[in-house]
């Protein structure tokens, strides 16, 4: 599969790059997708939710009403479920909502993702670039280029830049992740990805 390489004022170069089929024209697997953006979003928790249990709530002890008589549940002190500012039962305590997955799965999830996206047409080259100096405006200029000012955005770098990730972290909808780093979850979590041309040559190694 080829497609066509943009440089950052959105004119064709007349150049194609070429993507592995074997990354980019899968059939995407859905529940592997499934199972790897389960396994990043609850890998992100930190599992500090609480909710106080019966033991734990300040308050009396003295049983409120009799046993058996009353007409309604049973119910002891004022600290019962039952009753309206009373415990929680089977609340939320502290918990790790880390998993485990496959080397192999996770390959297959980003596998998947990017050939979903490529079947979208979502997926634009464009040219190396750098910038001198950190400028915000410089990159939006680029992303009105390729007509994609209006779009949630993800730019893939080969390496790490910080010209480039410090002129675009303040514009909203814009990720930039390095091939290196990118991940199942954040290849669908945009509506469009603007790849370097040397970050495919990483791409295509998945």
């Amino acid at each position: 599969m080829e497609l066509t390489v943009y440089n950052i004022k959105g004119e064709d170069t007349g150049k194609k790059v070429t993507l592995n089929d074997e990354v980019f024209a899968i059939e995407p697997n859905e529940h592997a997708v499934y199972l790897d953006v389960k396994q990043f979003l609850g890998n992100q928790r930190q599992g500090t939710a609480k909710a106080k249990e019966r033991s734990e709530m300040s308050g009396s002890t003295r049983k409120l009403g009799k046993q058996k008589g009353g007409g309604g549940a049973r119910r002891g002190d004022i600290n019962s479920p039952l009753l309206h500012g009373g415990a929680r039962v089977f609340g939320p305590k502290p918990r790790d909502y880390r998993t485990k997955l496959n080397k192999k799965i996770k390959a297959l999830a980003r596998r998947s993702a990017l050939s979903s996206k490529i079947k979208d047409n979502q997926v634009v080259i464009v040219e190396d670039f750098d910038f001198e100096a950190p400028k915000t405006k410089e990159f939006v200029n680029i992303a009105n280029n390729l007509k994609l000012a209006d779009k949630k955005m993800l730019l893939v770098l080969a390496g790490q830049n910080n010209n480039v990730y410090l002129s675009a972290r303040n514009i909203p909808g814009v990720n930039i992740l390095t091939a290196s780093s990118l991940n199942t979850y954040g290849i669908l979590n945009n509506n469009a990805i603007v790849l370097t041309e040397s970050s495919v040559a990483v791409l295509n190694q998945f």
